[in-house]
């Protein structure tokens, strides 16, 4: 079944225009490293130092991983994890 794995407009262009690609279980910080094998560049535009980015957030099941384990978070077979960069704006 392996771990289903969202991902957002600006990396589609990495993984071939796909919204939507598959990992297998593990830590967060191994499955960016396994996407990265399969999709070269995907790794640096998440995460720095075996850490992920400070603008860039990542759910597991919709779960925020800061509030979990962070890079460590288990991601078992079958759960989803969504990679959203972080947006800022606003009006003052």
């Amino acid at each position: 079944m392996g771990v289903k794995v969202r991902i957002p407009t600006p990396l589609q262009r990495l993984t071939g225009g796909k919204e939507e690609v598959e990992a297998q279980p593990g830590r967060i910080i191994d499955i960016i490293a396994a996407l990265d094998k399969e999709y070269p560049g995907i790794a640096e535009r998440i995460s720095e130092g075996g850490k992920v980015r400070r603008f860039v957030n990542i759910y597991v099941n919709e779960e925020d991983i800061r509030f979990l384990s962070a890079e460590n978070t288990a991601v078992s077979d079958g759960q989803e994890v969504s990679i959203v960069p972080a947006i800022a704006g606003g009006r003052i």
